[in-house]
C-alpha cells in the first residue's frame, strides 16, 4: 500500500532551517534514538549514507543529529550551535560516511550509542517534511515512526505471545495502529513493535515486564510531546 500524507506533512514542522530532511528529520531520529538508549549517550558513532553522506556538513544534518542526542527539539535556537555546545559540554562522538550503500534509503543514518553498559543501534530514515523511519534496532527490522506511542519488546519466541500482548493492551484502552514483528530465527529471541494512538498505564508496562519470556521493554511516547 502506498504512503499516504497530509497536507500538514507537506508543510512540515516547525524547525530550525535549512531544510526538513536535514535538520528536523535528522533531529527527531536522534530523539527517538536516546528513548531506545535509555538517556543521553556517553558515547556515540554516527554513520551518514548516500545522500546524506555527501551533504550532511553543508546542510547542517551534524549539528542537527548532535542537537537531537541532546534532545533538542526541532525548532531549538541552539541546534545551529549544537557542535560548540557539544564539544564544552565534552560530549564523545565520531562522524562516519558510506557515500554508496544501495541497500539503504537515499537518507539514512546509522547511531551506535553507548550509556553505561548499555549499548544500542538504530537506522533511520529521514523522509521529508519532519517525518522519519526508524527502520532498525539491534539487527530487528522496527519500522516505527516516533510520531505515536510505541511500546518495544524483545522476548522469547512463544506460541500465542502476540494475541496475549495484544490483549493486555485493549484491556487497557490501548489503539493499536501499527504492529511488527522481526526475529533472528525460529524459536529465537523476537521483537514486536506496536505504535499507539494513546499512552500505556505505569501498572501495565510493570505487568508486562513481569512476564517471563520478555526480556526487555521500550517504551516511548510521542516524542514531539
Amino acid at each position: 500500500m502506498a504512503e499516504k500524507s497530509s497536507v500538514f506533512d507537506m508543510i512540515g514542522p516547525v524547525m530550525i532551517g535549512p531544510s526538513s530532511s536535514h535538520t528536523a528529520g535528522v533531529v527527531r531520529i536522534a530523539r527517538a534514538a536516546i528513548r531506545v538508549l535509555g538517556g543521553r549517550p556517553d558515547k556515540s558513532v554516527i554513520t551518514f549514507y548516500n545522500s546524506f553522506a555527501k551533504t550532511y556538513e553543508g546542510h547542517g544534518s551534524d549539528k542537527a543529529i548532535i542537537a537531537g542526542l541532546m534532545d533538542y527539539k526541532t525548532d531549538d535556537p541552539r541546534i545551529k550551535q549544537a557542535l560548540e555546545i557539544a564539544e564544552a559540554e565534552k560530549m564523545e562522538y565520531a562522524f562516519k560516511s558510506v557515500g554508496n550503500a544501495s541497500v539503504y534509503h537515499p537518507n539514512t543514518i546509522k547511531l551506535n550509542l553507548q550509556k553505561g553498559d548499555k549499548k544500542v543501534e538504530i537506522i533511520g530514515e529521514s523522509k521529508g517534511g519532519g517525518l522519519i523511519n526508524i527502520a532498525e534496532f539491534d539487527g530487528f527490522n522496527a519500522d516505527f515512526s516516533a510520531s505515536l506511542h510505541t511500546l518495544i519488546l524483545k522476548a522469547d519466541d512463544v506460541k500465542g505471545s502476540i494475541a496475549y500482548i495484544a490483549n493486555i493492551l485493549s484491556h487497557d484502552d490501548c489503539n493499536i495502529a501499527t504492529m511488527s514483528v522481526s526475529r533472528k530465527g525460529k524459536n529465537d529471541l523476537a521483537c514486536l513493535v506496536i505504535e499507539m494512538d494513546s499512552g500505556i498505564k505505569e501498572v501495565t508496562l510493570a505487568y508486562i515486564e513481569s512476564l517471563k519470556w520478555v526480556k526487555e521493554v521500550i517504551y516511548i511516547p510521542d516524542i514531539d510531546l
